[in-house]
């Protein structure tokens, strides 16, 4: 199958995917975007959004529709690695045996992340950038594709164990779940209140998820395009001479190069799921704010005015 036949096909399952969640989810539709987006590239998520706003059921939801195998993991302060991981026990003839912790599974929800301690959340990185875990010094492959979305209360921060910038880095989106409008939440109540229960059907299984990541990153970009991903995420570095003004004034830390690779990523998935054969400038900027907000760090002066990261990478934009 040619790479143009791939994309248009891309394009109709892309469709008939948000029409399947749709059945179940009300609204939500840049989130349930980006968290496909980050699924077509191989890339993980961080939602961060009050309780309540249906984030465990919109990555069951998903999983079931992409068909892939899902666990949810409730993060805790008590939380060990072993409780994720999985641990050696004796079995009968007093031979070591490993048993799989729940992180096996094709589409990973930590929820509540920033709950657990350091060492446990270290544990989640190791197996998010190596597609593997490391027990008792034995490598055991995790089954691909392999995506870990994890949740995060923007609210309620006593006791908790905020991810480092580093680990930060390693997601490709942090997206931001908002409350739904008036007319969402009508439909919301409306159709979770009768005795209906929609079934959503399968539209893909592993191995097309696999060759959607492998056609995603064959799609061609223009110079022009990777120079602006390039000078965008370097325009974010307040330690910079080029830097504007207003970026040494409000940020202490900018976006890595993680940044410019997965806005690149981002833009040719976003292209291809709208029917593009190359992405422009204008699909950097479509996916600019959720690789970019995480991964950029204000100062006091920023956080005494007001500005929010969002405002910061409108400006740039």
């Amino acid at each position: 199958m040619s790479d143009v036949t791939a994309i248009n096909n891309l394009v109709a399952k892309h469709r008939a995917l948000k029409k399947e969640i749709a059945k179940i989810i009300v609204g939500q539709d840049q989130v349930i975007d980006q968290i496909l987006l980050s699924i077509y590239t191989g890339g993980h998520s961080l939602l961060i959004g009050v309780p309540g706003l249906a984030k465990t059921l919109m990555v069951n939801t998903i999983a079931r529709t992409l068909g892939l195998d899902f666990k949810r993991i409730q993060f805790t302060p008590d939380l060990m690695p072993s409780d994720i991981l999985g641990s050696e026990i004796l079995d009968q003839n007093r031979n070591f045996k490993f048993i799989k912790g729940p992180i096996f599974a094709n589409i990973i929800l930590a929820d509540e992340i920033n709950r657990t301690p350091p060492k446990t959340q270290a544990a989640l990185l190791e197996a998010m950038q190596e597609r593997a875990v490391t027990i008792t010094g034995v490598q055991h492959k995790l089954s691909r594709p392999y995506f870990v979305l994890a949740t995060q209360n923007p609210i309620e921060q006593e006791g908790t164990y905020p991810l480092p910038e580093a680990q930060l880095d390693r997601f490709m989106f942090a997206i931001e779940l908002k409350y739904p409008s008036i007319a969402e939440e009508t439909q919301v109540v409306k159709t979770t209140t009768n005795d209906e229960f929609p079934e959503v059907n399968p539209l893909f299984n592993a191995e097309e998820i696999l060759e959607v990541q492998h056609l995603v990153r064959r799609i061609p970009v223009p110079d022009n395009v990777v120079d602006y991903a390039v000078k965008l995420v370097s325009s974010t570095r307040p330690g910079l001479e080029t830097s504007s003004d207003y970026v040494k004034q409000y940020l202490d830390w900018g976006a890595g190069p993680r940044a410019s690779q997965n806005l690149i990523l981002g833009a040719k998935a976003h292209a291809a799921i709208n029917g593009k054969f190359s992405p422009d400038i204008e699909d950097v900027q479509a996916v600019a704010m959720g690789i970019l907000r995480h991964r950029i760090i204000k100062n006091y002066k920023a956080e005494a005015e007001g500005i929010s990261e969002e405002d910061i990478v409108n400006k740039l934009l």
